[in-house]
C-alpha cells in the first residue's frame, strides 16, 4: 500500500517536510561514498532552511506542552494503562527539555561554522562546488569515509532535539486517527467533515496495483480527493471507475 498524507495547516506542513528531509538524512549517512555525503550535507542545509522559521521552535515546545496536558488529564481512567501513559509522557518530556536547551533556533550552531557556510552558499548553485570552487570542501570529499561519517554526525547532533520533537508530535498526531474503509465514485470521494472538530491531517492508503495518484484538497468544512491515472511520459487523466481506499482523520 501507498501512504498519501494532506496536511491541513501550515505547521503540520512544516513538520511533514522537516520529517522527510531527516528521513533522506539518515538514508545518506551510514553510506561510503563521498557523492552520497555531499548530498547529505545539501540535505543538512535544506533543514536550515526549513526549521529557520523565527516561531518553529516556540511552536513545537508549545505543541508538546499542550500533548502532555492532555495526556495528564487520562490519569486515573480505569481504561487507560498507566505504565502505557508515563511511557508516552516521558518521551513528550524528554523531547521537551532536549528541544528547551536548544539554544536560538535549530541549526543556528550550524550556522556558526563558517566553513559548511561557504558550502552552502555554492551547494544551490549549479556545479557550484567544483574543486576549484571549493578547494577545501574538495579535500573533505577525499578524506575516508569514517571521517567524514563522524562529522557528519557532530553536525548532525546539533539538529537531534528537532528531529525527536518531530517524530513525538507526528506520531501522536497520527495515532489520533482511526482508518476506515471507503469508495470513490467515478474516481472521486468527497466528504463533510464535522464542525466543532479541527482535523491536521489527512492519510490515504491506496494499492499501488491501481496505478492511480490521489490528488487531494481540504479545509475545515471539507475534503476532496480526485484520483488520477498515470500515462506514459507522466501525463495525468481523471480515473472514472469505482475504487476502495483508506482513509484517516487525525486531529492531534
Amino acid at each position: 500500500m501507498i501512504l498519501y498524507e494532506y496536511p491541513f495547516n501550515e505547521s503540520i506542513r512544516t513538520m511533514l517536510r522537516l520529517e522527510q528531509l531527516f528521513d533522506r538524512l539518515g538514508q545518506l549517512m551510514p553510506r561510503e561514498e563521498a557523492v552520497d555525503h555531499h548530498f547529505a550535507l545539501a540535505t543538512i542545509f535544506e533543514i536550515i532552511d526549513v526549521a529557520s522559521r523565527a516561531d518553529l521552535k516556540s511552536d513545537l515546545l508549545k505543541d508538546l506542552e499542550r500533548q502532555r496536558s492532555i495526556l495528564n488529564g487520562y490519569r486515573g481512567n480505569p481504561s487507560i494503562s498507566e505504565d502505557a501513559l508515563n511511557e508516552v509522557i516521558g518521551r513528550i518530556d524528554h523531547a521537551f527539555q532536549r528541544l528547551n536547551q536548544l539554544p536560538g533556533k535549530a541549526g543556528q550552531t550550524l550556522t556558526n561554522n563558517e566553513w559548511l557556510m561557504s558550502v552552502r552558499s555554492r551547494i544551490s548553485i549549479p556545479g557550484g562546488t567544483c574543486e576549484f570552487d571549493l578547494p577545501a570542501y574538495y579535500a573533505w570529499q577525499n578524506q575516508p569515509a569514517a571521517r567524514r561519517q563522524a562529522d557528519l554526525q557532530r553536525w548532525v547532533g546539533t539538529l537531534m532535539p528537532l528531529a525527536e520533537a518531530l517524530r513525538v508530535l507526528l506520531g501522536l498526531l497520527r495515532e489520533s486517527g482511526v482508518p476506515h474503509k471507503v469508495m470513490a465514485t467515478a474516481g472521486q470521494y468527497q466528504q463533510s467533515l464535522p464542525a466543532g472538530r479541527s482535523y491536521q491531517l489527512l492519510r490515504v492508503r491506496l494499492d499501488p496495483a491501481l496505478g492511480l495518484v490521489p490528488e487531494i484538497s481540504g479545509h475545515r468544512l471539507m475534503v476532496s480527493i480526485r484520483f488520477m491515472r498515470q500515462e506514459e511520459e507522466g501525463r495525468l487523466r481523471p480515473a472514472t471507475e469505482e475504487l476502495g481506499f483508506e482513509l484517516t482523520l487525525c486531529t492531534g
